[in-house]
This record gives structure tokens, C-alpha cells and sequence, in this order.
């Protein structure tokens, strides 16, 4: 099959979250042929030679430079008020389908990159907030009006944010487009389930959705220290709001990488039975454990420095180990300063916390964020630091990212979470649980472990079998080759137009379609061009003709039985064994369009 990877990044190194699982992806299923469709990718970007397992290219978003004029401007600006007008106010929320659509519609010739950042896309902004039932955003005094420097930053981030419309992707007479791929498969939510979105609509093409972690929940967090006003905020969380919510309707199959992400799916429309847990695979399965413990007692702490990461919660509860414990080190782990401001502002904030906690001893507590840090490979730093603890802690209050709980656990040091998010889940019986944000819990969890070597030994060496059951790549790998035959067999691509032999790929039609093209281009070449136009050019108006051509079909039957009527003669009518293949060009198409229709209405 030719699969369509979607994703906003185009970076394919393995340090990002999105190269290395695509990497991974690409190696293991070589019976695919994929291609990459980033909508981030810019001019210098390029594949990696020799490129990942069977990626095959990176498409780009480059829009076309065109203008809209006349019917097709009206038409995207009439989509695009549809579209505000879903995003502020709550009783039109299930427009934001239709005018998405409707929107990538009137722009698929180009010129909607620049429509949407004129004065009439700024104007619709401003009357949309202004409309009766509207609800722009809650607050005390002016802070929730809208103001003109709020309408001129949400059209740029909306233009942004719908760029993937204006994309070179949804036209069949372009080889780079989507028409050709047997389904795509979104790497994470968001923005990069706009494609996908598109594809479906246009060509009727599967999608599937892997999120490793909910890109609405990335972006609620995200928008939190946004240097953005309420209205603003508002309008532009509703936005991921209502796309999260129309992609996993649209969606054939989700994959989230924990049980927890599959309840908040389900929570946010997704079908309970589109589903499916895939716990994201890692190279560090097969690696071998840590060594010996280090000399002196070291907590490694993981997670972001932004508040809900609990750095604080953690640093306090050391305050408290190291009465008990002395000599006892900690090693943070934590996100890089040049992250969010949220993520530099809290780094500062802890650091001066533990210089106030820690005058007599500055080196009991080392942030490993700094220069030192960027040197070597993301995964080796991580297993350098593992290697270097006692006990791995993570003390959010909203739940660590999966993957670094099950790095952490696959190092054989046993591990110590708060219990939020899927913490539960992946730790299971093989580490200690405690409640967010008590100090007093986590040193008493912490303080029990490094009191009993052998029970950190047994709890860390169970843990890193659960890990390496879980986080395989070979049972990852296995699950999606099943889902992408799922899909294939439940929705195939009409990508490929009827009767062309040389275009036959496995699994781009069924073989009832084939058939019928057969039997099209023996009985009727007029027919068989009429098809083969609707399905090739204009996909979505295939199934109107084919029920024409039904329709022809049965006219000599009709006119038989409108002739007993007419004579009264009793009995049935006898209809000819050949009736369907001589009574005329239309009449050949009975059962031979059956298969053509199913691949020509997407």
C-alpha cells in the first residue's frame, strides 16, 4: 500500500518525537511504500539519504500564488464566516465541518493563503465577535472584550493554522498529491489531521489517527502562558477544540499510546469502537540495563519545569529526605531554558528555591538543563542520567509523558510517580504511587526505597519487563500492519481511475472494480469513459452518474412491464438472459458498475 504520513514537523531525526517514531515506522512495515507530507517543511528541508525504511519523499505545503476572484472569492469568504461563526458561538458548533470543507473547496485553484489574511477575512473576525450570540470570553472588566489588535493576531493565527488548505495536495493531476495513497495516517492531532480530513472528504481516502500524547491537552497547556488576550485564547482553543472533535468522527482508526488518552478520546467524540490502545515502541527495549547503582544516593528527577511538572512539590520533599538520608543527591532533569517561557520561568524559580532550601550544600541538588546537556543524542543523555540514579521520580500533577516513564522504568531503576494521567497504567505493581503535590508522601516513598536495596532491585527489574512487554517495537509494529489492513479492506482509495491496468496497485481497489471495468470496456467504451472521467476528475459527482447509468438500464424492463399492463397479459414477464448485456449501452452496466460506484464516491 502507499500510505500518506501527515505531520506538522518535517524533521525526521530521531530526537524528535515525530522522526523517531516515522523512522521506526518506515523501518518495520518495508511492505509499505510511505511518503511524508509535512505541513512545516520549508525549501530547506530535505529527506535523509539513503531515507527511513521505505519513505519515499517529503511532500511540502508550498501554496500556489493565486488569486480568488469573483464566485470562488464569495464563496471562501461566505465558508470562512460559517467557520468564526462556529468558533464563538456554542449553537453553531456542528457547523465547523461543513464550512471547513466548504472553505477548502473554494481555494483548492490556490489563493486562499492570501484571502485569508486580507481585510475582508480581518472584517468577518471582528463582526463575528460582535455578533448576538456570541461568546467571546469570560472576565472582569475589559479583559474579555476584543479589541482590533486581538482580531489582527487571531487572522494570523487562523491563516496559520489553516495553511494545510491552501496545500498542493488535494489535486489528482498533481503526482506529489494525496489522490494516490491507499490511506493516511495523521503522526499526532492538531493541525496535522488536516489532510488527512481533506483527502477523506475530496477522495473518500481511510485515515488514522496516533496520538502519544492528546494534541488538545499540548495546546490547552500551551495557550496557558500565551502572550495572547482572553478573546483571542478563546477563539483559538475552540478552533482545536472542534477539529480534535471532527477528526476522530472522521477518523477510521485512532491509536492513543495509553488507556488514559483513549478515555479523554472517547470523552471528546471519538467512537468507542474506532479505538485501539498501540503503546508507542522504542529501540530501548532491546537495550541492556543499567549497571550498579552509583556510590552515593541520587534521585533522578524527570518532567518539564513548567508548574504542573511538580519540581517544586519534588525539591520540598528532598528538603525533607535529606534529614533522614544525608548525603542524599538529586539530578533534574528537566526541559531545556530555551523551551516556553512557562518552562525557563519555572527552572528559575526552582533554582532559587533550592538555593534557598540548600546554603549550606549547593551541590545536593544539579539541574541538568544547561550547556552540558546539548551535547550527544537525546536518548543517550537520558540513559546516561538513569544510569546515574538511585530512584526515578516524576511529581506532576498532570501526568508525565508515557514515553519517559517507560524509558525510565527500561533503565531497572525502580520508579516513584505521583498518580495522575496513565502513571498507573504503565507503573502498574512494579513501582510506588503517591498523591500530587504532597511533599510528605513522596519523601516517605523515596526514603522507603533507598532504606531497602533489595527491594529496589526486585521492583526495578519487574518494571523493566513490564516496559519491554508494553514498548516493543516489534508488537507496535504488528499492530499497525493489521489496523492498515483493516482499513484497506473497510475503505479502499478511489484514487486510481477504473480500467487502467498499468495503475493497479495491491489493495487501491477491490477486485470488484476491476471486474467492472472489464465488462465496461467490452460492452459499452462510451460508458467506460463517462466512468472513468467521474472518478479520475471529479471523484465526488462518480456516484451520481453511476445511478444514472442504473437508471438506463432498467428502462427496458420498465417498458416491458408498462406493455403487459397495457395488453393484460397475465404471468410475469419474461426478461432475455442477455437483456443485461443487449438491450443497450446502458443495460451492460447493471452489475458491472456495482464495484466502479463503491470506488468512485468517496
Amino acid at each position: 500500500m502507499r500510505i500518506a504520513l501527515l505531520t506538522e514537523s518535517a524533521s525526521l531525526a530521531a530526537e524528535s518525537a515525530e522522526g523517531g517514531w516515522c523512522d521506526r515506522l518506515t523501518r518495520e512495515l518495508a511492505e509499505h511504500e510511505f511518503e511524508l507530507y509535512a505541513l512545516g517543511a520549508a525549501g530547506r528541508d530535505v529527506v535523509a539519504e539513503p531515507p527511513p525504511g521505505r519513505l519515499s519523499g517529503l511532500r511540502r505545503a508550498d501554496p500556489r500564488p493565486a488569486v480568488l476572484h469573483g464566485r470562488a472569492r464569495r464563496r471562501a469568504l461566505a465558508a470562512y464566516r460559517g467557520l468564526l461563526r462556529s468558533l464563538v458561538e456554542p449553537a453553531a458548533a456542528e457547523e465547523f465541518g461543513p464550512a471547513l470543507y466548504t472553505l477548502a473547496e473554494a481555494g483548492r485553484g490556490g489563493g486562499l493563503a492570501a484571502l485569508l489574511r486580507s481585510g475582508a477575512a480581518l472584517r468577518i473576525i471582528e463582526a463575528a465577535w460582535k455578533a448576538p450570540g456570541a461568546v467571546v470570553a469570560s472576565g472582569t472588566g475589559s479583559a474579555g472584550e476584543p479589541l482590533v489588535r486581538d482580531a489582527l493576531v487571531a487572522a494570523d493565527l487562523l491563516a496559520h493554522c489553516l495553511r494545510a488548505l491552501s496545500a498542493p495536495w488535494y489535486d489528482e493531476r498533481r503526482p506529489e498529491g494525496l489522490t494516490g495513497s491507499d490511506l493516511c495516517h495523521a503522526l499526532g492531532g492538531g493541525l496535522a489531521v488536516l489532510p488527512g480530513l481533506l483527502a477523506k472528504h475530496f477522495y473518500g481516502i481511510p485515515l488514522i489517527i496516533t496520538e502519544h500524547s492528546l494534541h488538545l491537552r499540548e495546546r490547552a497547556r500551551g495557550y496557558r502562558d500565551a502572550p495572547y488576550r482572553r478573546p483571542v485564547r478563546a477563539l483559538m482553543l475552540t478552533f482545536f477544540r472542534l477539529l480534535a472533535r471532527e477528526a476522530y468522527r472522521q477518523a477510521g482508526l485512532i491509536t492513543p499510546g495509553s488507556s488514559f488518552d483513549q478515555r479523554w478520546q472517547i470523552h471528546c467524540g471519538a467512537d468507542p469502537a474506532a479505538v485501539r490502545v498501540v503503546h508507542e515502541g522504542t529501540p530501548s527495549a532491546d537495550l541492556p540495563a543499567a549497571g550498579a547503582e552509583p556510590a552515593v544516593d541520587t534521585l533522578v528527577w524527570s518532567g518539564p519545569t513548567e508548574p504542573y511538572g511538580g519540581l517544586e512539590t519534588m525539591l520540598l520533599a528532598f528538603a525533607r529526605l535529606r534529614t533522614e538520608h544525608a548525603g542524599v543527591r538529586l539530578l533534574v532533569r528537566g526541559s531545556a531554558p530555551n523551551g516556553s517561557r512557562a518552562a525557563a520561568e519555572g527552572a528559575r524559580h526552582c533554582r532559587e528555591l533550592a538555593a534557598e532550601l540548600f546554603p549550606e550544600d549547593p551541590d545536593a541538588v544539579r539541574f541538568g538543563c544547561g550547556a552540558e546537556e546539548k551535547a550527544g543524542g537525546r536518548a543517550q543523555r537520558l540513559r546516561d542520567a538513569h544510569a546515574g540514579g538511585t530512584v526515578i521520580v516524576f511529581s506532576g500533577t498532570e501526568g508525565p509523558r508515557p514515553m519517559l516513564v517507560a524509558e525510565a522504568m527500561l533503565s531497572g531503576r525502580p520508579v516513584v510517580a505521583t498518580d495522575v494521567g496513565a502513571a498507573r497504567e504503565l507503573v502498574g505493581p512494579t513501582g510506588l504511587l503517591v498523591p500530587a503535590e504532597d511533599p510528605g508522601a513522596l519523601a516517605a516513598a523515596c526514603s522507603a526505597l533507598l532504606r531497602d536495596p533489595e527491594r529496589r532491585s526486585r521492583l526495578g527489574n519487574a518494571g523493566r519487563l513490564r516496559a519491554q512487554e508494553l514498548y516493543a517495537v516489534e508488537p507496535a509494529a504488528a499492530a499497525f500492519r493489521g489496523l492498515y489492513l483493516e482499513l484497506a479492506s473497510r475503505l479502499p482509495s478511489a484514487g486510481t481511475p477504473v480500467g487502467l491496468a498499468a495503475a493497479r496497485r495491491p489493495f487501491g481497489r477491490t477486485a470488484e472494480v476491476r471486474v467492472a471495468a472489464e465488462t465496461l470496456a467490452v460492452s459499452s467504451p462510451t460508458a467506460l469513459y463517462t466512468v472513468q472521467d467521474a472518478v479520475a476528475g471529479r471523484p465526488r459527482r462518480a456516484g451520481t452518474i453511476l445511478a444514472d447509468l442504473r437508471r438506463r438500464a432498467a428502462r427496458p424492463v420498465a417498458q416491458a412491464q408498462e406493455q403487459q399492463r397495457t395488453t393484460s397479459q397475465p404471468g410475469p414477464v419474461p426478461v432475455p438472459v442477455g437483456a443485461g448485456v443487449g438491450a443497450g449501452p446502458g443495460a451492460a452496466l447493471v452489475g458491472a458498475v456495482s464495484g466502479a460506484e463503491g470506488a468512485g464516491t468517496g
